[in-house]
């Protein structure tokens, strides 16, 4: 998933995950997402995940305790 940023919607007030989105890292970054995920949503209000996906083929893009929170539409861009 080189070039791509892994983020978290999350819900208020507690914080927690509530989906995962893959984004394209901004221009000259490896780390900063851009301002739009995959799907389209707005980064601005995400945080960025401190987790980085394996370089390996057909691993997950996104970290495995939240498998059940992924964007479908990030999914099918970055997942593919």
């Amino acid at each position: 998933m080189s070039g791509n940023v892994v983020v978290y919607e999350v819900g208020q007030p507690e914080a927690s995950v509530r989906r995962v989105h893959a984004a394209p890292a901004a221009p000259g970054t490896t780390k900063v997402p851009g301002p739009r995920t995959f799907c389209g949503k707005d980064t601005f209000a995400m945080e960025t995940a401190s987790w980085t996906p394996s370089g390996d083929p057909g691993s997950a893009w996104y970290p495995a305790q939240y498998a059940d929170r992924v964007c479908a539409a990030c999914e099918d861009v970055v997942g593919g």
